[in-house]
């Protein structure tokens, strides 16, 4: 069953999210990009994502073979990282580190690669990384990306301050850069401003290639993390997916296995999802118009902290 969220079935779904969180003894969240997009992240895959403009991220392979490719995304990505960091935890994140804490949410796993869960006290499974952390691909060494950002100033150390201080104005101005905001904390800007002259630092331990903590497209999640989503997938009583159209095989994949296992499982997300064909109930609405509205409603014990 699809539902389209209009005002009569609010307090069906809200009634719906209820009994899960209440009688479910092991329930599983896996949240994606339509949990921070009411916080100002785009995502990739709805109506109006990064894609429906002929935006293509980075792939893993292109990242490896290609030192333009590296300057072009390091370049983005430091210029995309103060306004990045800046978005704040959305009362959707609040409402599922409330659950989270209070016992009702067994396992939450994110696709999410921005830690807004992390900073509304949650402490999710992140299944494709964080762009918070920098690694080596040659030796595995790993620092804080904040670090990395200074690195990146301090070797373009001009480019940078015009950054810095630069008013981003409207898309397309002279004043932009022609920068776009982009999913994963990147910048879309013109390349004459990173092509020729942008310089990446590389590892103090090794010397080798840096790159953020993150399973690019292409790459595959790390075998640790996927045996540790499957295996709670496979135990789980009820599995929600909430703002995400698991499109990907690593999360596609997840719901799939709750459901062949018996578990409850529903979808919540704007648009479209690959689940749609097994899970039996598809809410097409955003998040921050229901969970919050669960807490509210003040029928769930939630112990004082």
């Amino acid at each position: 069953m699809q539902i389209l969220l209009v005002p009569k079935m609010l307090n069906f779904c809200i009634n719906f999210f209820k009994k899960v969180f209440m009688y479910s003894n092991k329930l599983m969240v896996l949240t994606g990009a339509g949990i921070s997009t009411e916080c100002g992240i785009p995502d990739y895959r709805s109506p109006n994502g990064a894609y429906s403009s002929g935006f293509r991220p980075i792939t893993h392979q292109e990242f490896l073979r290609s030192s333009r490719a590296r300057r072009r995304y390091w370049a983005r990505s430091y210029a995309g990282w103060r306004k990045f960091t800046a978005s704040q935890p959305s009362a959707a994140h609040r409402a599922l580190a409330t659950f989270e804490k209070a016992g009702r949410i067994d396992f939450m796993i994110t696709q999410n690669v921005d830690r807004l869960h992390h900073r509304a006290g949650s402490n999710p499974l992140e299944l494709h990384g964080t762009v918070y952390t920098v690694i080596c691909l040659d030796c595995g060494y790993s620092l804080c990306r904040n670090l990395f950002q200074d690195q990146l100033k301090d070797l373009n150390s001009k480019w940078a301050e015009a950054i810095d201080s630069l008013d981003h104005g409207n898309p397309g101005s002279d004043k932009s850069f022609g920068m776009k905001q982009r999913p994963d904390g990147d910048i879309e800007i013109d390349e004459k401003f990173w092509e020729e002259d942008f310089i990446i630092p590389t590892c103090q331990k090794c010397n080798g290639v840096l790159k953020p903590d993150v399973v690019f497209f292409g790459d595959n999640v790390p075998k640790d993390r996927a045996d540790m989503a499957m295996e709670a997938s496979r135990s789980c009583d009820a599995f929600l997916v909430l703002g995400s159209s698991v499109m990907t095989m690593s999360a596609f994949r997840l719901v799939r296995a709750a459901h062949e296992a018996g578990a409850a499982t529903a979808i919540v997300n704007v648009g479209l999802t690959r689940a749609d064909g097994i899970v039996p109930l598809k809410i097409n609405a955003r998040l921050g118009e229901i969970l919050p509205r669960v807490l509210d409603m003040g029928s769930i014990s939630i112990p004082a902290v």
